[in-house]
């Protein structure tokens, strides 16, 4: 079937303007010429696509059903355009990433980075906070500390203060931070991070009994199952919180370091990991929600409730 595609720009660009003269002016041709556009158009449907007022255009029942299906059509064949018309050759950026930002923030954007970077080949590695860049061939590696790593250039995505989590049915026993003595409290290998959040509270560390991990990723899984409370940081878990599998019963939030893009001082910039750099940061900086915007409206009134009791 042949498709009038300078009939549907006409039609499109006349729909979005309601105004002859300004589609023509956009089209970069005359009035007349997408008057006839328009005609030529409705005579092949057997259907009107607008009413013609005084003072412009209004559509028809058919031409406004028409419209998103063309305008959604022209989006895509430009964006596939524009693919097609990248001369950039492709480039392999091979990045490590501490295990909890990598699934936590920065898997649910790929889709996003791919979308912006299509000349970037992106190969993904985890890693548990140590890790030797040229030794393992990394462009850049995303670690979790103060930003102080010997021979490296580090800028900081986001920070990670940590708050205590653990599943709603043990949120319901905790009335001040005090109860959280009754609970196991997990720990990381950080030891002590529980005595830092609750000399915080303004309250003794209670004698800690609960597992240890080495892995945030096991230790808030650990946590959405039951087995106690952990102290977890927020930003990377808010998909947890929302679902409702975790929730934050204290508003107190512990700061402990931030997560880091880093690479060697000794290696140069390529294309691929300026546009990785810029595209990472400009994530960081407007898609950050605050961990009680990420939760159901009764966890955050909860949380609200109990943050005064837990100072």
């Amino acid at each position: 079937m042949h498709l009038p595609l300078n009939a549907l720009r006409a039609f499109e660009a006349s729909a979005r303007h309601l105004n002859l003269t300004r589609a023509a002016a956009e089209l970069h041709v005359t009035q007349t010429a997408v008057s006839q556009h328009i005609r030529n158009l409705e005579e092949r449907l057997g259907k009107p696509l607008f009413r013609r007022l005084p003072r412009g255009l209004a559509l028809t029942d058919e031409g406004q059903a028409l419209l998103p299906v063309v305008s959604e059509s022209f989006t895509n064949l430009a964006h596939a355009l524009e693919k097609l018309g990248d001369t950039r050759p492709r480039e392999v950026l091979t990045v490590g990433a501490v295990g909890t930002f990598a699934v936590g923030w920065l898997l649910p954007r790929l889709r996003d980075f791919q979308q912006a970077c299509p000349f970037v080949d992106l190969r993904l590695l985890t890693h548990n906070n140590r890790v030797d860049m040229a030794g393992e061939g990394l462009d850049y590696a995303i670690r979790f500390g103060d930003g102080a790593w010997h021979g490296t250039h580090a800028e900081r995505i986001m920070d990670a203060p940590m708050s205590v989590m653990c599943t709603p049915a043990l949120a319901h026993g905790l009335r001040t931070a005090a109860d959280l003595a009754r609970l196991p409290l997990l720990r990381s290998y950080r030891a002590d991070e529980w005595s830092a959040w609750f000399s915080a509270a303004g309250l003794p560390c209670p004698v800690l009994r609960g597992p240890v991990f080495d892995s945030s990723l096991t230790l808030a899984e650990a946590a959405a199952q039951g087995a106690g409370a952990a102290l977890l940081p927020v930003a990377l878990f808010t998909r947890e919180l929302r679902q409702g599998r975790l929730v934050q019963p204290f508003a107190l939030e512990l700061p402990r370091g931030a997560y880091w893009l880093t690479r060697l001082q000794s290696r140069g910039t390529s294309a691929a990991m300026q546009a990785f750099q810029q595209w990472l940061l400009t994530q960081a900086q407007t898609s950050q929600p605050t961990a009680v915007d990420a939760m159901p409206a009764a966890s955050r009134d909860e949380i609200l409730m109990k943050s005064g009791s837990s100072a």
